[in-house]
C-alpha cells in the first residue's frame, strides 16, 4: 500500500509490502505515483525471494549514492565515482542499464577490462571495491539482488610498491626551484610549499594532515602536533623534532585558528609540479616525502615508536614506506 504526502519539498511517497518498507521525495505527484507503482512490484518480488526483476545496476549506485555515500568520509570522490561506473558502454549499451536480474559476472569482467583501458589497475580495483559494496549493500540492506554478482570476477592485479626516495640533490634542486633559501624570510606561497616538503620529510605527515595544522594543533612545549583526524579514521599526536619546531616558526605568524602553512591542497599539488617541472625531475611525488621520511626515521626509532608516529596499526604496513636499499643497510653492517 502506497501512501503520498504533500511536503515541503514535493511529495513524499510510502510503499510497504510484507514489512518491507521505502519511501522518496519527488517534485511531482505524478512522479511520486509511478515510483511508488514500479516500487511496489520491486518488494513483491523481493519478498518472493527472486530478487529485482525491473531494477537496474544505475538503480544499485543512486541508491548507493543517495544513502550511503553521504555517512562515508570518502562521499566526495564516492559521488564523483559512482555516475562514471554506471556509464561505461559494455556490450553496446550502458553497465548502469543492465537489470539486476540479468547481471552476470562476465558484465563486470567486461566493464573491468574497459576500465583497465582507461586507467591504472590500481584505480580500476578501487572503483571495484566501491561497486562491490554497493551490491553488498542491495543484497544484505535493501534485499534487491539475491547473491554477489562480484563473487567470481578477479581483480587488477596488485601494481608493485613504490619505491621512490628522494636524495639528497633532488632535495637542493626542488628548494632552489621553489624560491628557498635557509634562513631567508618565507614571504610566498611557493616558498610555504618548501618548507611543507621539508617538514613532511621530517614528520613522514601526510600533505593534507601537514595543510590542516593550526597554530592552536601544535604543542610547541610539548614538541608534537595533534592530529584530530587521519586516513585511518582516528586522532593521533606526532613528535616533532626540533628541526621540525624550526620549519613550523619560520612560517608567517597567523591567528590561533587559521592554517599555519595558508594552503589549499590544490594549490600545493600545482606549486609543487610547477617546482618539479623546473627541476626536470619528473618522476617525484609530494608523497614520496612519506616513503623518504619513514626510511630515515626507521634509523632512529624502534618499529613500535615508528609505528606510533605514522599511524600505522599494523607493523607489517611500514615495510610499504620503508625503502632502504641494499647498500645503505650493508653500510650499517660494517
Amino acid at each position: 500500500m502506497a501512501s503520498i504526502q504533500k511536503v515541503a519539498k514535493g511529495w513524499r511517497v510510502q510503499v510497504m509490502v510484507d514489512g518491507q518498507r521505502d519511501s522518496r521525495t519527488f517534485d511531482t505527484k505524478a512522479a511520486a505515483m509511478a515510483w511508488s507503482a514500479q516500487r511496489e512490484t520491486e518488494l513483491r518480488s523481493i519478498a518472493n525471494g527472486s530478487g529485482s526483476k525491473t531494477l537496474t545496476v544505475g538503480d544499485v549506485l543512486k541508491e548507493y549514492e543517495l544513502k550511503v555515500s553521504p555517512t562515508k568520509r570518502g562521499a566526495r570522490w564516492e559521488k564523483l565515482r559512482l555516475p562514471l561506473i554506471g556509464s561505461r558502454v559494455i556490450g553496446g549499451r550502458k553497465f548502469g542499464d543492465i537489470k539486476l536480474a540479468d547481471l552476470r559476472p562476465g558484465h563486470i569482467a567486461a566493464w573491468r577490462d574497459a576500465r583497465m583501458r582507461e586507467v591504472s589497475g590500481a584505480s580500476t580495483s578501487r572503483e571495484m571495491s566501491l561497486m562491490s559494496h554497493a551490491f553488498l549493500v542491495a543484497r544484505k540492506e535493501w534485499g534487491w539482488l539475491v547473491t554477489n554478482p562480484m563473487a567470481e570476477v578477479k581483480r587488477p592485479p596488485d601494481p608493485p610498491g613504490r619505491e621512490r626516495l628522494i636524495s639528497q640533490e633532488e632535495i637542493d634542486s626542488l628548494l632552489t626551484s621553489m624560491g628557498y633559501e635557509e634562513g631567508l624570510p618565507i614571504e610566498k606561497p611557493m616558498q610555504r610549499v618548501a618548507v611543507a616538503f621539508l617538514f613532511a620529510i621530517e614528520t613522514a605527515m601526510r600533505s593534507s594532515e601537514i595543510l590542516n595544522l593550526t597554530a592552536s594543533s601544535v604543542n610547541y612545549q610539548g614538541k608534537f602536533a595533534r592530529l584530530p583526524m587521519t586516513k585511518n579514521g582516528t586522532a593521533r599526536n606526532v613528535p616533532l623534532s626540533s628541526r621540525a619546531i624550526k620549519l613550523l616558526k619560520m612560517l608567517p605568524a597567523v591567528t590561533k585558528g587559521e592554517s599555519l602553512f595558508a594552503l589549499s591542497a590544490s594549490s600545493r599539488d600545482a606549486l609543487f609540479r610547477k617546482a618539479r617541472d623546473r627541476s626536470q625531475i619528473p618522476d617525484v611525488t609530494f608523497h614520496d616525502t612519506r616513503h623518504e621520511a619513514i626510511t630515515r626515521l626507521a634509523k632512529k626509532l624502534q618499529p613500535l615508536d615508528l609505528a606510533r608516529m605514522t599511524g600505522h596499526r599494523n607493523i607489517s604496513e611500514l615495510m610499504t614506506y620503508y625503502n632502504a636499499t641494499a647498500t645503505d643497510i650493508a653500510g650499517r653492517l660494517g
